[in-house]
């Protein structure tokens, strides 16, 4: 009697009349999606750069799941099948455990986050490279007809492309998180030296990366609801002048923004979008208000915040009340106290519209722009929030894209921007 043995892991592919051949089914497509998931990770690096931690984390998953991609297609095997499920679960579990709850040991991500495009697709394919691996794994080697790799590779550009490009021109490259599970992005640096901005005329790519201020802004933590009777008060070192003048603030732009409600009111005023609705809010700005003599008024906001509705409108949310160019975070007014933080922008990359630029991506580690976009001189801004904010009216996002604040200041309410009840 002979016995047939066929082997657990066979060195090479073996076939049969040509037709068939020794695979792991589902593997190559398990590969495909993990490289893709891979290359979403990595573009993201950079983005996540202020938290040491945090990217270190990114590179190590980006590093695994494209090491893991190329080997899973290249020499295929159970074992490896197994450790490819494992890693790419573990990637996926980890982004939902931020999305529901945040991680209170990792720097960056303590606070829950909403899911936002990019990292939605990339825990996607994540899933999908941990699902086929393991099913791969547990089915083990058979004899089928091979499946073209073209289909599945193409789906996976397909998702991983567009996710690249918006994880890239994100404004909010941190995410950015929202109770109600809404996203926000935040706005801008900017330069009047083009044609058609006006204003100063400072020099594109200038910065103000050394500012100097003695004293660290708390981190208040006040709840917010415009509809109630704003009360600031509570927090520790903040004068009654402080705080009437940061509720009247609010007070006055809660009143008064509502006039923008309909944003065509305010293109015909001469605002425009910088095409960052994707992200869930759309930043349209008044290029030329912005280093004219008028600061802190919501009758000449320097920029509107408008969230996209399902229906396809835009809901007014916030005023960006943005200081002239000229301005750096150390000599920005005192207002508030501690209840007020401005911060700057100064890694985006603009399109090269003399009218109407674009955000378009974010600056290298030189801190400069690719060719063909600009990075303009960067401005103290605040926001006013006219909807609920459970870190208060004037909160804002911690993260690399989402704006600096003066150095040895502590973010406030760090890591949440627009945290809606």
């Amino acid at each position: 009697m002979t016995i047939a043995f066929q082997p657990d892991e066979p060195t090479a592919p073996s076939t049969t009349a040509g037709a068939l051949v020794n695979r792991l089914p589902g593997l190559a497509t398990a590969a495909a999606a993990s490289i893709g998931a891979g290359v979403v990770h990595a573009g993201a690096i950079g983005i996540h750069a202020e938290h040491a931690g945090l990217a270190r984390l990114f590179i190590a998953v980006a590093c695994f799941q494209l090491a893991w991609g190329l080997v899973a297609l290249f020499k295929p095997s159970r074992w490896l099948a197994v450790v490819g499920a494992v890693g790419n679960l573990a990637a996926v579990a980890i982004w939902l455990t931020t999305r529901l709850t945040g991680i209170s040991f990792v720097g960056g991500l303590e606070v829950r986050e909403a899911a936002q495009f990019t990292d939605t697709v990339c825990a996607l394919l994540g899933l999908v490279a941990g699902g086929l691996a393991l099913a791969a794994a547990l089915i083990g080697w058979r004899q089928t007809r091979p499946t073209p790799l073209m289909f599945p590779a193409l789906v996976v550009a397909a998702l991983t492309i567009p996710a690249m490009v918006t994880g890239s021109t994100h404004v909010h490259s941190h995410t950015v998180t929202t109770a109600d599970g809404s996203t926000v992005n935040e706005a801008l640096p900017h330069d009047h030296s083009a044609t058609g901005a006006g204003g100063s005329g400072a020099s594109a790519g200038a910065t103000t990366d050394t500012v100097h201020v003695h004293a660290p802004a708390a981190v208040p933590t006040v709840a917010y609801d415009p509809a109630k009777p704003i009360d600031l008060g509570g927090v520790a070192g903040v004068t009654p002048e402080e705080q009437a003048a940061a509720e009247n603030l609010v007070a006055v732009t809660v009143v008064r923004l509502p006039q923008w409600a309909d944003y065509k009111t305010a293109e015909a005023a001469g605002f425009h979008s910088i095409g960052d609705g994707i992200t869930g809010f759309e930043h349209f700005i008044n290029w030329n208000w912005i280093d004219d003599n008028v600061t802190l008024d919501p009758d000449h906001p320097e920029s509107l915040v408008y969230q996209p509705q399902p229906d396809g409108t835009k809901k007014l949310v916030s005023a960006m009340y943005m200081l002239p160019d000229t301005v750096t975070l150390d000599k920005v007014p005192v207002l508030g106290g501690a209840l007020t933080q401005f911060h700057i922008h100064d890694n985006l990359c603009f399109t090269l519209d003399p009218v109407a630029p674009k955000v378009a991506g974010l600056t290298d580690g030189t801190g400069n722009c690719p060719n063909g976009l600009r990075k303009f001189q960067p401005a103290p801004m605040i926001h006013v929030w006219i909807v609920p904010q459970r870190c208060g009216p004037f909160s804002a996002l911690e993260g690399v894209g989402a704006g600096q604040v003066a150095a040895g200041q502590t973010k406030s309410c760090d890591h949440v921007h627009g945290s809606g009840f």
